[in-house]
């Protein structure tokens, strides 16, 4: 990696710049670096201080992260372990899977993102190839003739720095200003509904279990958080936030009640302002291209998902894990004239992927349709159609198809983690909670 200084702007050369430091980027970064390989993340954010964002990791996450070396931090920390997940319809239990069904051989967690995010940003932090650029901003792609060569960043006190890099890998979200400015098109399909976040302490004896409570068209997506809080996701109409906020928090407290009286009292002592609450709007963005020379998108910037399942941060670390082993197979085959990957490069790689992605979009749309019913004979025969697939044992194959999706991990990303493990100081073993 080299830095230089000219015409008043920094100058860096490097071999990948991931725009966008969450969890595919934070991740990448640290595998790539791992490898030896010149990485260079940019983040617009200056602190890892974010809110309401997806903190459920699957189980065959955990399992990946536990074996590309990440355990011990993940223990240190602590986390919550969950069991299963609950659903129930107009006040009648219809619908309930367990985890410890499945063959995975660990439960799913809950982490803070910005606790996930940081424990890939320390241990990237040793490498002397990786660098971290928070408070950094996209501006602008570096193009010649139609080939990405790098990118103009911006940061907080104004200064730019122009990154010359083989490859940009686009991890900015669903929002992607890297995709916008590759002029790559998505498919945005905007669902009927958005959803309104809050958290509330969680009382003694709650439970492990994600929760789904229904009633007609309206819902309650309740998910016990590490450590001890409940983060509560409520629907609203689409474009319905005005409406909402322009009837007060109290009849917002009492929607929410009506729908879960057991959050009756929670909600009349800790809700009492818009403050804390999170605003999240729920669409999919499905991307037919992917990648253009010496350009790739990953995670929510390649296909966006609804939070549906909580898949949104599993399927970052899916792609980050994926792509390591392609991108250094193409910075490799090149390595004499340091050209921009070929976009052929990752032909493999996006058709994999976007055939799972597109599988978790088609079910999530499923489920979003079924969820919007409210008129009484749909209500109720949403209520029998859930009723009956719990009772077959077949839910745990349809469920863990979408959950338990297993990713491969290169057996050389596999040899580096532990060569980290056998280097790394031994910590003192904690307790999850």
């Amino acid at each position: 990696m080299s830095d230089s200084t000219d015409r008043g702007e920094r100058e860096l050369t490097t071999d990948v710049l991931i725009v966008g430091g969450g969890p595919a980027g934070a991740l990448l970064g640290c595998l790539l670096a791992r490898r030896g390989i010149d990485v260079v993340v940019a983040e617009k954010q200056e602190t890892l201080d974010r809110e309401f964002r997806g903190e459920t990791i699957a189980a065959p996450s955990v399992v990946t992260l536990e074996r590309l070396g990440f355990g011990p931090a993940l223990r240190e920390h602590g986390y919550l372990s969950t069991s299963g997940v609950k659903m129930r319809m107009e006040g009648h239990d219809v619908f309930q899977v367990d985890y410890n069904r499945f063959d995975v051989g660990v439960l799913p967690i809950d982490i803070p993102q910005p606790s996930l995010i940081g424990i890939f940003h320390e241990a990237a932090a040793a490498l002397p190839n990786h660098s971290y650029l928070p408070g950094t901003s996209f501006t602008s792609l570096i193009e010649e003739d139609g080939v990405v060569r790098g990118a103009m960043l911006r940061h907080r006190d104004g200064s730019r720095t122009r990154v010359q890099a083989r490859l940009v890998v686009g991890a900015d979200g669903r929002f992607s200003k890297v995709r916008k400015a590759a002029g790559i098109d998505a498919d945005v399909t905007p669902m009927e509904r958005d959803f309104l976040w809050i958290r509330l302490p969680r009382p003694a004896g709650w439970g492990d279990d994600a929760d789904l409570v229904v009633r007609g068209d309206r819902q309650l997506v309740i998910l016990p958080t590490f450590p001890d809080l409940l983060r509560i996701g409520h629907n609203l109409p689409k474009r319905g936030l005005g409406d909402l906020r322009s009837e007060g928090i109290a009849a917002f407290r009492d929607s929410i009640a009506e729908i879960d009286p057991r959050l009756r009292p929670l909600l009349d002592e800790h809700l009492t302002d818009w403050e804390n609450t999170g605003f999240l709007e729920i669409f999919t963005a499905e991307v037919e291209q992917w990648a253009k020379d010496g350009l790739v998108l990953i995670g929510d910037a390649s296909h966006t998902c609804t939070p549906i399942l909580g898949q949104g941060v599993n399927l970052a670390i899916q792609d980050a894990v994926c792509l390591v082993p392609v991108v250094a197979r193409a910075l490799t085959k090149d390595q004499q004239s340091r050209q921009p990957v070929p976009a052929a490069a990752f032909d493999e790689f996006a058709a994999s992927r976007k055939k799972h992605k597109s599988f978790v979009t088609r079910y999530q749309r499923m489920q979003e349709g079924a969820l919007a019913q409210s008129k009484p004979l749909a209500v109720l025969l949403r209520r029998t159609r859930f009723r009956l697939l719990n009772a077959l044992p077949i839910k745990y194959k349809i469920f863990g198809k979408v959950i338990n999706a297993p990713h491969p991990i290169d057996a050389e990303d596999l040899r580096l983690a532990r060569i980290d493990s056998s280097t790394a100081p031994v910590q003192p073993p904690t307790t999850a909670a």
